[in-house]
């Protein structure tokens, strides 16, 4: 219960727990946040990285929680041994959140519309345009990629960041992400983060669920690996290190 791989399934577990969580409070029926709106929206995602990260460090993990992110860093470094294991982590994690949030929101289901359910597990589009979808995530995850390593940088800081400090800067800048491109696609910038609860909501019981909208799904999940790896690219090519 300790070790890369458990931090990973663990990490992107919490991540998409605060997440999706917050979602499903500002859209479901009779939930206390309904109707919060998009600044409570972003602002939980924005606080779920920073949980998901704690959590995967805190148990040896090395809190990519993200598919974009692991496949950037083995762009970056050269070693691609990781990229499987970590995925495969990270899906199981997904998977997982959307359970427990689905048991979280149990009484919550039934009255709710068949889109809003969906929307707690995955992204869907403002306008479905599905090239115009998927370079939103392209461009928001190439923006990931390199002002997260930019967070990091010697050129911001030569002797390093503070302990414990990283987290919450990647935090701020998933909510700065959500705030300033989100709005097109619900910017998911991370497969596991909407392929997973995709396919939980796929598997489990809600009352009156729609389909999982497997038309669009290819769009969050390729989108944002072509991001981590031109992200990756970026980051070489100006020594973003």
């Amino acid at each position: 219960m300790h070790g890369p791989l458990f931090g990973e399934f663990l990490g992107t577990m919490v991540l998409l727990l605060f997440g999706n969580g917050v979602v499903a409070n500002a859209l479901l029926a009779d939930s206390k946040g309904k109707d919060g709106g998009w600044i409570v929206i972003t602002a939980g995602w924005g606080f779920a990285v920073l949980c998901g990260i704690v959590t995967s460090l805190a148990v040896g993990g090395v809190a990519h929680l993200n598919p974009a992110v692991t496949l950037a860093g083995a762009v970056t470094s050269g070693d691609y041994s990781h990229v499987v294991p970590y995925i495969a982590a990270q899906m199981a994690g997904a998977i997982v959140s959307g359970v427990l949030v689905w048991l979280v929101y149990l009484p919550h289901w039934a009255g709710s519309d068949p889109e809003s359910k969906l929307a707690v597990f995955c992204t869907q589009p403002a306008i479905r345009a599905p090239a115009a979808n998927a370079l939103t995530e392209f461009l928001g995850t190439v923006a990931l990629i390199v002002v997260g390593t930019a967070i990091g940088s010697k050129g911001v800081s030569a002797s390093g960041l503070a302990p414990g400090l990283s987290p919450f800067l990647w935090g701020i800048l998933v909510w700065a992400l959500g705030l300033s491109l989100g709005g097109p696609t619900g910017y998911a910038i991370n497969p596991a983060r909407d392929l997973g609860p995709r396919i939980a909501h796929a598997l489990l019981p809600i009352a009156g669920k729609r389909d999982a909208d497997w038309s669009y799904a290819w769009v969050p999940v390729v989108a944002p690996l072509l991001g981590g790896v031109v992200g990756a690219v970026i980051v070489r090519a100006t020594g973003i290190i």
